[in-house]
């Protein structure tokens, strides 16, 4: 299971949000069909979609996507926590079991961690039992530590780990529902051992893989990712692949 794609049609009348027009290799049509044919054949059975797009109507987009393509497992989508229209938004995407979170990037959470509407949120957001995907940085392992000590039942995913520069990943040792979401493959010889300190924090039962495809092929094809991923989850124990190719990304998002 993939934990992290993105499908977009800027062929669409209302175009896209992103990726923007000027970026020659993501501003083009990607759907589930590209997917399949690309994956299929190196063991990949499923996906959950992490919405790129702020717009609230494309989640009923890539819900609708879902349900025509069955290789989409799940969505995490877009909302906007901290505002009036949330409770009501929250109400009508939960209804659909293909909706399995949102995503809040690092920003919003340094605009917003300390407001009690946005919190007031998170714990819809918890007792729903849907989860949060943020991104953006060494701030998020901090944002993950204050918001499970405010939520403590909320279950947050840190994408794109390993970070490219040294974090402290400490603030969120120990916390079973903090997870990494292992999907940033970046060249340097520096990788491996930035992806053991993420191992090493989050053990063997709270490490995701996910590709962030199709961005994910600034970095290489998809086939080397998957390479590279297998790689990182060999220095576990035996009989860890499984948990970081489905079990743990089961647990963070439960998808059906």
């Amino acid at each position: 299971m993939d934990t992290h794609t993105h499908f977009y049609d800027p062929t669409r009348p209302q175009g896209v949000p992103w990726p923007p027009a000027k970026d020659e290799l993501l501003y083009r049509t990607v759907l589930p069909e590209e997917f399949v044919t690309l994956t299929r054949p190196l063991g990949v059975e499923g996906t959950v979609v992490v919405e790129a797009s702020a717009w609230v109507e494309d989640n009923a987009w890539v819900l609708e996507l879902a349900r025509r393509h069955p290789v989409i497992r799940g969505l995490v989508g877009r909302l906007e926590p901290g505002t009036s229209a949330f409770a009501a938004q929250l109400e009508r995407f939960r209804k659909d079991p293909l909706f399995l979170g949102i995503r809040v990037g690092w920003g919003q959470l340094q605009e917003s961690l300390e407001r009690p509407p946005f919190l007031e949120d998170m714990k819809r957001l918890a007792d729903a039992g849907l989860s949060l995907d943020t991104a953006g940085g060494g701030f998020i392992v901090e944002a993950a530590a204050r918001l499970t000590d405010a939520v403590p039942t909320l279950r947050v995913v840190l994408d794109h780990l390993p970070f490219e520069k040294e974090v402290p990943l400490s603030p969120v040792k120990g916390r079973p529902g903090v997870y990494a979401k292992v999907s940033n493959f970046w060249n340097e010889p520096g990788w491996a051992d930035a992806a053991a300190r993420v191992l090493e924090v989050f053990g063997e039962d709270r490490v995701i893989f996910g590709s962030n495809w199709p961005v994910s092929l600034r970095q290489g094809a998809y086939a080397e990712l998957l390479q590279r991923a297998r790689g990182f989850i060999a220095q576990a124990e035996a009989g860890a692949g499984p948990k970081y190719f489905r079990e743990n990304g089961q647990r963070a998002y439960g998808w059906k």
